[in-house]
């Protein structure tokens, strides 16, 4: 059972829905988050979730988080996906040497924290620090963040550091939002109001403190930081389209009670396919919803305990996410069908869902190719060369 801390951060979220629905226009014309909304999110604790516990923040187990960013999805699919960023970024307290967290995580309770992990900067080293310059895309949030993170190589002088395996060595470092171009580049199909544009500093200094590998041990003792991080962050993500399929339900539920079938001229709720593929999308987003939490709770369990996780089981985290995103789209899609002649119209909502649903899928945390390197894993093949898992990889140096 949820604890009473963590039934009132779902709840929370679950408040925040009318707020959320009343702007949904302005988000998906806007492509943002409008500030208001931004900051009641903020002001209900939710992007503190997994700040931690020594910088002010909940230090939550993963259930709640991915509770949370279903509720806020189940209202809107991009308020939702700025919600996990924000409360998944959080972690990075949890990495940071201990000055550089309390500067970025421990003096403002509700700092937003945006960017991406690919390494699309240059990072060299210099006296203190970095001079950076990069550009990187897909910064979901960026324009309401505090402080943009973007993946970077380092380099000496002008050549890359290479690791103990001959790969070039990666840092994620922090700039302050004010540091950043954002480029307004997300004209995209769904997701819109994500405002996942690319950004870019250009010889921009950073501090060694404000610098992070999720390869290296965590600052943080606790459980939260002990998990695969990308791994993790991808369930966070995983919740997204979840629900928005949920929401695609609840407005095909609701159009059957008034709409007449144009095949039979009853009612859409006497339908026989209306019936059979609100049963199919019942059964296909819960069972895949079941495998996410008893996946995370697993996990959980394993480094509560103090163990690290096996290959298999970090494989088994990606596997959930990606098949939440896979049956998401599957639900979305058969409720497009459920909902007939009122389902392209954008003012009854269901083609937005099936848009966002696709555009969550493409996440490479959530992409179909997941399914053949969680397969890999279960036959016990050799997983160095596989990216995503090499990414979480302590021991990788």
């Amino acid at each position: 059972m949820p604890s009473a801390t963590t039934s009132a951060f779902i709840e929370a979220a679950k408040g925040l829905a009318p707020q959320i629905q009343a702007c949904a226009d302005e988000i998906e014309r806007e492509r943002r988050l409008p500030l208001p909304l931004v900051e009641a999110i903020a002001q209900a604790g939710l992007f503190r979730l997994w700040i931690p516990r020594s910088l002010g923040g909940e230090e939550a187990d993963p259930m709640t988080l991915c509770r949370v960013v279903e509720e806020i999805s189940r209202a809107d699919g991009a308020a939702g996906w700025c919600t996990a960023i924000g409360g998944e970024y959080g972690a990075f307290g949890g990495y940071l040497p201990a000055a550089a967290a309390r500067e970025i995580y421990g003096s403002d309770p509700h700092v937003r924290t945006a960017g991406a992990f690919r390494p699309f900067g240059d990072a060299r080293v210099v006296d203190g620090g970095y001079r950076v310059t990069g550009r990187w895309p897909l910064g979901s949030g960026c324009q309401h963040s505090a402080w943009i993170v973007g993946g970077c190589r380092i380099l000496d002088g002008d050549q890359p550091r290479l690791t103990a395996h001959g790969a070039p060595t990666t840092r994620i470092l922090f700039f302050p939002a004010n540091d950043c171009e954002i480029l307004d580049t997300w004209h995209s199909i769904g997701l819109r109001g994500t405002g996942s544009h690319d950004y870019a500093v250009r010889d921009a200094f950073v501090p060694t403190a404000r610098s992070l590998s999720f390869r290296e041990p965590p600052a943080e003792p606790g459980p939260l930081y002990a998990m695969p991080t990308v791994a993790l962050f991808g369930a966070v993500l995983s919740a997204v389209p979840l629900g928005i399929a949920r929401h695609a339900i609840d407005i095909v539920r609701e159009i059957a009670k008034t709409k007449i079938a144009s095949r039979s001229r009853r009612g859409l709720s006497e339908d026989a396919t209306m019936q059979a593929n609100l049963g199919t999308a019942e059964a296909v987003l819960r069972s895949a919803r079941a495998f996410l939490y008893e996946t995370l709770a697993d996990a959980w369990q394993v480094v509560s305990a103090g163990q690290p996780l096996s290959v298999a089981q970090r494989a088994m985290l990606w596997l959930a996410s990606t098949h939440c995103a896979t049956s998401a789209k599957q639900a979305a899609d058969l409720m497009f069908v459920a909902g007939g002649s009122a389902s392209p119209y954008a003012s009854g909502g269901i083609e937005r869902c099936v848009r966002d649903t696709h555009a969550a899928g493409q996440h490479v945390t959530l992409a179909p190719p997941n399914y053949q390197m969680a397969g890999q894993a279960f036959l016990d093949l050799d997983m160095r060369a596989s990216l995503l898992l090499f990414m979480d990889d302590r021991s990788a140096g």
